[in-house]
Parts: C-alpha cells; structure tokens; sequence
C-alpha cells in the first residue's frame, strides 16, 4: 500500500519554516515534493546556525527531508520558463512568500490556472492575502504576541514565548491539511483552487476554549503556569528531586489521586467533593497537595499513580524524551543515510497508516536533484541543460 498522499506533485517555493515544515508532512505521507531553491545559497535556513553537519545546518536538515532540491533562478525569463514547465505536470505549487512577491515574479495563481487549470495554489504569510497587515514581516515571536499566545504562556509578570514556534507550524499543519482536502475536492469536481493561510489566523483558531470562555464572560485570562482554568488539580507538582503532572479531569482521578497522595480524607472535604467545588477553593487545595508530593522522589510518586490510574507523567527533559520507550515504540526517532553526513537522526512522523512502511528519503543538498528532475521529469536533453546551467538559470 503506498503513502497516503502518493501521486500527488508538489512543487513547493516556500524556505524558512512554516513554509517547509507543511511539506515535510505531506513529504511524509507519500507526495512527491520538489524544492525550488533560489541561486545561488538556497533556502536562507541552509545559513541558520549554529549547528552544522558536513556543511548542512542542523536547523535545515530538521525539516526538509522526503524533499528533492531543484536550484532555479526564477527572476529571469528562462528559470520562469522551467517553472511553468513544471507546473503543467504538477498538482500544487506551495509557497510562503509575502504577499504580491509571486505577481512580481510572475508566478502566481491567476497565471499558473493558464498553464494548468488543474492547479491548486498554496500560500502561507505571516497574515494572509488581505487585511491590515497584509504586507507587514511576521516571525514566529511576533505571531505568539499579535494571537494571544504569549498573554496565556508562563507565569503572571512574566511574559513567555512557547518553547515550540507554534505560530511557524501551526501554519504549516494547516497548509498541510488544506492542500489534501483540495486534491480530494479536485478529484471530485476536477478544479484546482487557491488557498490563503495566514499564520495568526491559524494560531488564533488554536485559542478555542480560552477564546469561548472569553466570548462567554467577558473575563480576559492571564498566563497560569502549568494550570488549567477548567480542572483542578490540573498542573505541575515540585517533588523531592524534580517535578511531574497530574490531571485528575475526572472524578474516579482525583480519588485515585488521593488514594496515591495518602490523603483519602480530601474525597470527604465539602470544599473538594466535586471540580466545580475544587476550583472554587483551589487556594486552599493546591498547598496541601503541594506539601504532599515534596515528601517523595518523582520515580517514588510515578508508580502510585500508574497503579491508581492517575493520568500523570515526569516533565522530561529533552535527552529523557529519547529513551522513553513509548517514543522508542512509536519510532519518533528515526535515521536516514546522509549523501554528506552519513548516518543521520531526525524525528519520526507522528501519522502511523496500517499496512503502510515508513520510508524516508535525507534532506537533499542544494540543487542535488536539478537534472534528475529536468531530464527525468521534463524530458530535457543533456545539451539544453548544460546550456541552462552555463546561463546560471540552474
């Protein structure tokens, strides 16, 4: 059984993160990406630092495997020539450009509809094709400020960016899913579409109930820590030597959690029956649960908890995520034979299909597949692209 997205043709113009990290998950599920890179450096996160393996930036290599690299100029009549070319034969052209850079390169959707009229066009920015901030630079941080997020994370006083960039890859998780349902509409109806995904809308819509509960009351949360506004207790405990979670969002939790705490009694207590009475008098509940997980280790309270059915866990550090076993079990950590690197870590793809191998191709090197996609794809001779290559068009 192939890849869920197998026969599917993408080509995709889009660099940094948001961008790739969208084709990347449809490069995962069997789309065939081709990635055109500008000359002569490729895409800018080739330079991020500050790791870098035989050459290739860690950062890069992260997000851009299951990928073939074409290096194109397409500022010029002929790299525009190839391009078009290309799209005849694709399904998708993907790009995270600013809006109005594809009308200047003579690239976007009304013209490439001439070409194919099977097309569907893509295009994440930081704010979408219209509005406002149509034409304003968007990176991650920004994003997490301008949607909300950044009001919601940390600890009151302090402001926190989210350790993961989720304005980037919630806009390339929506991409990801929009393209796929426009190859499903496309293969009833037999039209292509355009698409406009706008990073802060879809981080906004990533708010849901914090948002619903601010429509409802009109009360504008503030940052909570590890807790939640709903459920208590819902959060992290410090222990002994460290710190772990629980989550006791249902009843039979927090008397399971209360059995593990040797603290039957509190299932008793008037202001603890019930969640509504618990966050009501979550003041008072937090410091005797806070005074109770400090008199054991974490790998002491882990195993009360399993046994009670408390949903709980350890706050892992990043070196720990790699030797749990249920990441080990779900193969989300992978190696993949680099052309430079040699053998090579990346992560997993989270989406398992019954029946359907995993297979991954490394990250290309800059314009590695340019003539195995012009000859093999284009049907161009040897001689055309030499000529291509000499004009400094590949």
């Amino acid at each position: 059984m192939q890849g869920l997205l197998s026969g599917a043709r993408i080509i995709d113009l889009s660099h940094m993160l948001a961008g790739p990290y969208g084709s990347l998950m449809m490069g995962d599920l069997g789309a065939e990406i081709i990635k055109i890179e500008p000359l002569p450096d490729g895409d800018p996160m080739r330079a991020m630092g500050p790791h870098f393996l035989a050459g290739e930036s860690a950062y890069y290599l992260s997000i851009n495997r299951n990928k073939q690299s074409v290096a194109l100029d397409l500022r010029c009549a002929r790299g525009r020539a190839v391009f078009y070319d290309l799209v005849k034969v694709s399904d998708v052209v993907y790009d995270n450009f600013r809006p109005g850079v594809l009308q200047k390169l003579q690239c976007d959707y009304a013209t490439l509809k001439k070409i194919n009229p099977r097309i569907i066009g893509c295009s994440i920015s930081g704010f979408g094709q219209a509005g406002p901030y149509r034409d304003r630079p968007a990176f991650d941080l920004a994003l997490q400020a301008l949607a909300g997020a950044m009001s919601i994370t940390g600890n009151v006083g302090a402001p926190a960016r989210m350790g993961i960039p989720m304005g980037d890859l919630a806009g390339g998780m929506y991409a990801a899913f929009a393209v796929a349902a426009a190859l499903y509409q496309r293969d009833k109806t037999g039209a292509g579409c355009c698409i406009d995904i706008g990073l802060m809308d879809c981080l906004v819509s990533l708010l849901t109930y914090v948002a619903q509960y601010y429509f409802h009351d009109g009360i504008v949360p503030g940052p909570m820590g590890t807790a939640h506004l709903s459920v208590v207790p819902y959060q992290a405990f410090q222990t002994k030597d460290g710190h772990l979670v629980v989550a006791a969002f249902a009843e039979k939790f927090w008397q399971g959690l209360c059995r593990a705490l040797d603290l039957p009694h509190l299932t008793d207590d008037p202001r603890f029956t019930d969640n509504d009475a618990r966050r009501e008098h979550k003041k008072d509940l937090v410091p005797i649960l806070t005074a109770a997980f400090l008199t054991r280790t974490t790998d002491e309270w882990l195993p009360r908890l399993e046994k009670e059915g408390v949903p709980s866990g350890p706050i892992n550090t990043i070196d720990r995520v790699f030797c749990d076993p249920q990441v080990k079990a779900r193969r989300m950590k992978i190696e993949v034979e680099h052309p430079t690197i040699g053998a090579l870590p990346l992560l997993g793809n989270p989406v398992k299909v019954a029946d359907v191998p995993e297979e991954f191709a490394p990250p290309p090197l800059l314009g590695q597949h340019t003539e195995q996609v012009l000859s093999q794809l284009l049907g161009y001779s040897a001689e055309k692209i030499a000529e291509l290559r000499a004009e400094k068009v590949i």
